[in-house]
């Protein structure tokens, strides 16, 4: 297989935290290579201006399209790489709990909510009026930080390892993180990022709310997931029908589709329940054949479909 077939099966059978960052990728890969074409010939193409969002209202009637295309859109290779990092540590911390479909409502509505709120800044504070007319945002830093402050909601417990902070203080709390970016993108409003700091604290507010009202069973987003996803089966392309099978066992016995469907989902009963007291007391709390199930578990999910 070659090296672009890799990467369409990459994406075709990777979660929807792989999906994400491939179009961010695509995204940074293409921009960078049409500036580097045009700067070969002195020539400003002004892609950049045409997918970031402005917070200028009269130019963004303009250009609705960039509500959107702003929360994919990346020029400096540090900042795609921090992103990055960040949507796929937190997306599968998040898929942990949750199904693909309200992480991707998830990231593209707390994009929104970042960036309508950086909007509705630049406009109506007196501070911004100077830079208002020619401000422009860009980067999936709102839609990421939505996804890390709904997991901390939800999970406020769980603990990861961070570089040097780890090895002093041990593993940290995903609350505290979660707590100490909103903190200091408050702090940044009065820096030279302010545009972005507010965008950042519209996406942390919406990852909030969202949870808060998901915990008591209400999907603010189920309609919106449901949409995105139909619209992402009308450009898959045509596959061969699935023909109905039966699953066999170690021994010659059959299971029904029903059967096995019962199997499986309580084994992903089985598995939350792990994963819950994880997040309430900590890995070592685990008796032995609960991490023999949790490690069986990881294993069959990371092999291929």
């Amino acid at each position: 297989m070659d090296i672009w077939g890799e990467i369409k099966s990459t994406f075709k059978r990777g979660s929807i935290v792989t999906r994400l960052i491939y179009a961010n990728l695509a995204v940074f890969l293409f921009v960078r290579l049409v500036y580097i074409i045009f700067f070969l010939f002195k020539s400003d193409p002004g892609l950049i201006e045409w997918l970031a969002l402005p917070s200028d209202i009269g130019l963004l009637i303009y250009r609705p399209w960039t509500l959107v295309t702003y929360m994919f859109l990346h020029y400096d290779f540090i900042h795609i790489l921090f992103n990055l990092l960040w949507l796929y540590w937190f997306g599968k911390m998040f898929l942990m709990y949750f199904d693909e479909k309200k992480l991707l409502g998830l990231y593209v509505l707390g994009g929104l909510a970042g960036g309508i709120l950086y909007i509705a800044a630049y406009n109506l504070f007196p501070a911004f009026s100077d830079i208002a007319p020619h401000g422009m945002l860009l980067g999936a830093s709102a839609s990421i930080i939505a996804i890390v402050v709904a997991t901390a909601v939800y999970a406020p417990n769980f603990r990861v390892n961070l570089l040097l902070i780890s090895s002093i203080f041990g593993p940290i709390k995903i609350v505290w993180i979660a707590a100490f970016s909103v903190l200091i993108y408050v702090l940044g409003i009065t820096g030279s990022n302010a545009g972005g700091n507010i965008a950042h604290l519209g996406g942390a507010a919406w990852g909030f709310l969202y949870m808060m009202q998901l915990k008591k069973g209400k999907d603010f987003t189920a309609g919106f997931n449901n949409f995105l996803y139909e619209l992402g089966k009308r450009f898959k392309f045509k596959t061969k029908k699935r023909m109905r099978v039966t699953h066999r066992g170690n021994s010659a016995q059959r299971m029904t589709d029903w059967e096995y469907n019962k199997k499986k989902r309580a084994q992903k009963e089985s598995i939350n329940e792990i994963l819950d007291k994880i997040a309430k007391s900590g890995y070592d709390s685990l008796t032995k054949r609960e991490k023999e199930i949790l490690f069986k578990m990881g294993n069959r999910k990371g092999k291929p479909n």
